[in-house]
């Protein structure tokens, strides 16, 4: 009988331990929803920032009617509000659309006079090609920044009935010179496009954390490209019955480049 409940002991210790180990994976990216679902004005969020937190210490995202954009750097969540101003995120905020991973440094690359974001993702991408373009990549990028252009937006309130694209015509855009801080950075592979956009996603808070939001443009004066290489992806869908009423078909690459990239000016 004592063998009994040594062995059960043990194995009860195994299943906790490996539940545990599971749950903390830091070699994992950690995905709220899809980027389409976003885009489709899927703005209601499914997960909340603590909870959020258990999946990762850096990464990019937005919350819940895309209120403005999502910075986390070192376990803190930061919001850029629609004036690109920082603020510390209350954990009971939900979350609709992030990527997370616990950031550990693989390799890096210093980084000096890069012109402008066509001139960085070209470098980065040099190290994607030689490290493996089919894996996911977190990167932080500290340093000093000749010019930061970032953009933000006002989020929508209940019923969501907009687009991301429409949505985004609230953005406010401003642009910084000379300004120290961090971009946090995802590049996903190309097999992704039907979860989230391939290639490079970028959001910044200054270093002083007053300033920031998606990075529509840049060039890096001085500094360094942290990068964490993750082989492993995880996923939570949302559980609203709006969610399983949106029509995935439709290619919505278009609809996403434009809120990724363009600028209203």
């Amino acid at each position: 009988m004592k063998k009994f409940f040594a062995a059960a002991l043990l194995t009860a210790m195994f299943l906790v331990n490996t539940a545990s180990a599971a749950h903390v994976n830091r070699e994992s990216i950690y995905q709220v929803a899809l980027l389409q679902s976003l885009a489709l004005g899927e703005f209601e969020g499914s997960i909340s920032v603590k909870q959020l937190k258990n999946f990762g210490d850096t990464g990019i995202g937005t919350f819940e009617g895309v209120d403005g954009e999502m910075i986390v750097l070192d376990g803190v969540v930061y919001r850029a509000n629609q004036q690109c101003k920082i603020n510390v995120v209350d954990d009971n905020v939900t979350v609709p659309f992030s990527n997370v991973t616990f950031f550990d440094k693989d390799f890096s690359v210093k980084l000096n006079n890069v012109a402008d974001k066509d001139a960085l993702e070209k470098i980065l991408n040099e190290q994607v090609a030689k490290h493996g373009r089919n894996s996911f990549y977190m990167v932080k990028i500290s340093g000093e920044f000749a010019l930061m252009q970032v953009r933000s937006e006002l989020g929508a309130t209940k019923p969501f009935n907009q687009t991301l694209v429409e949505l985004l015509k609230t953005q406010n855009e401003v642009d910084k010179e000379n300004i120290r801080g961090t971009v946090v950075g995802l590049y996903c592979p190309d097999f992704m496009v039907s979860l989230n956009s391939a290639g490079w996603h970028f959001h910044f808070v200054s270093e002083d954390k007053k300033f920031g939001g998606h990075v529509l443009g840049m060039s890096v004066k001085n500094g360094e490209a942290q990068f964490d290489k993750t082989d492993n992806f995880r996923m939570s869908l949302p559980p609203s019955k709006s969610f399983q009423e949106r029509n995935f078909k439709a290619d919505l690459r278009e609809d996403i480049r434009k809120a990724e990239q363009d600028s209203q000016r």
